[in-house]
């Protein structure tokens, strides 16, 4: 997600909020707001399961995003799924 000129403050204090709403989410196991450059800024989600997944998609952090987005982003986020094929966890 690109930050407009200006908002990447707002963006970054944006995602920061987020983390503790999804800490109540019980099907998101991993939730991360990250900043990939100056302006450029992302979101990456793990879920238990499809369920978890959608529950997310339908919760307040979605909603919200989708809410601030003409105020902090140069275009609409685009959200991509994506499956985990393998990982090295813990």
């Amino acid at each position: 997600m690109e930050a407009k000129p200006g908002k990447e403050a707002d963006v970054e204090a944006f995602l920061k909020s987020g983390q503790p709403i999804v800490q109540n989410e019980p099907g998101t196991i991993a939730w991360f707001g990250v900043r990939m450059g100056p302006a450029t800024f992302g979101i990456f989600d793990v879920f238990a399961d499809e369920a978890g997944r959608q529950a997310h998609l339908s919760g307040l952090v979605a909603a919200a995003l989708m809410e601030r987005s003409p105020e902090l982003f140069a275009s609409p986020p685009k959200i991509e799924k994506l499956d985990v094929l393998a990982a090295k966890l813990p």
